[in-house]
């Protein structure tokens, strides 16, 4: 997927570009409004853009495509695993994944064709160490290498164009200080990027960005998902709870981040469609021992979130078969 112009939205990008496979966005704190004017245009290009396909006849009836928007939690993103097991056995079709963080993980093994139940065995079975080496240094206190090494023991994919589903990876530009979207090339150097918790891990230097955790300037990649087409977008949240005393310092850098997203503008909550917030407040941040009870929390909140998935299918199938003539009107 390559960066389209032509058009001017709150998304900036460089005058210079990104490199190939990357889309950029700039996302600072108190813009939720310029960005959610930039979804609405995105759609509202494609609701006219239909239109005229259709112009003297009723538009067919179609199906939405849908994409989920996965955020981070370290082991908590383990309850991402939970709402596809739901929404799979429910019929709800997953046509694109927009993955930041611990979500770019599991995010890439569902497009990758990773079953879930081997997603949920590895799980089990993981340790930091399986990710982060401790390595003290100006930059962080660990290295995530290891987790090319995890990666390749769950799938042989590389790329993303080996993707069964299409995928993008949200990490954070720490110079530019802005969101990148990843959608073409290796998978791995984004990832590790977009799971490169500041102070922790050691940044990750690719084509030329210096790239930490994608929370900071995506928690939420709803504009990911749109980018890969989707109509209806489906966010996951994995908030945060406290820690009663901090056991290590990985554990007051986690709350104290928490403590900074908790107080920021969320623009995210303007622009999903559906919202899913598994209760993962009483797990912490490295506790892979809870996989069972992770996944239990991402199934119980899609559960509930079915009903109000279905509503949102069904009405933007009726409003597909509104006649074109009357959606060129609209908004013009």
């Amino acid at each position: 997927m390559r960066n389209t112009a032509g058009y001017k939205t709150a998304m900036l990008r460089s005058n210079a570009g990104p490199p190939s496979g990357q889309l950029t966005i700039q996302l600072k704190c108190m813009v939720g409004r310029k960005v959610n004017d930039a979804v609405d245009w995105l759609r509202s290009a494609r609701n006219k853009l239909r239109a005229f396909a259709y112009a003297d006849q009723a538009a067919p009836q179609r199906r939405p495509r849908i994409g989920l928007a996965l955020s981070g939690g370290f082991a908590r993103g383990i309850a991402h695993i939970g709402v596809f097991r739901v929404l799979q056995a429910a019929g709800i079709p997953i046509d694109c994944v927009a993955g930041t963080s611990s979500g770019s993980l599991i995010g890439a093994g569902f497009c990758a064709g990773v079953p879930l139940m081997d997603m949920e065995n590895a799980a089990l079975g993981t340790k930091f160490t399986d990710f982060g080496r401790w390595t003290p240094s100006w930059l962080g206190l660990a290295t995530n290498l290891r987790m090319e090494g995890y990666w390749k023991r769950l799938s042989q994919v590389t790329t993303f164009e080996e993707m069964t589903t299409p995928f993008a990876i949200a990490a954070t530009d720490l110079r530019a200080g802005m969101a990148v979207y990843f959608t073409q090339g290796l998978i791995l150097p984004p990832m590790r990027g977009s799971c490169a918790y500041p102070g922790l891990f050691v940044p990750v230097q690719y084509e030329g960005r210096t790239l930490v955790d994608g929370f900071l300037a995506a928690p939420v990649p709803v504009e990911g998902a749109f980018l890969l087409g989707a109509d209806i977008v489906i966010s996951i949240y994995l908030e945060a709870g406290s820690v009663d005393e901090p056991r290590t310092v990985g554990d007051i850098i986690s709350r104290s981040f928490t403590i900074i997203q908790g107080k920021a503008d969320l623009a995210w909550r303007q622009q999903a469609d559906i919202i899913i917030e598994p209760d993962v407040k009483p797990f912490r941040w490295d506790d892979f021992t809870q996989t069972p009870n992770l996944i239990a929390a991402g199934e119980a909140a899609a559960m509930a979130a079915l009903p109000r998935i279905r509503a949102k299918v069904a009405s933007f199938e009726q409003e597909s078969e509104v006649p074109a003539k009357r959606g060129l009107g609209e908004g013009s």
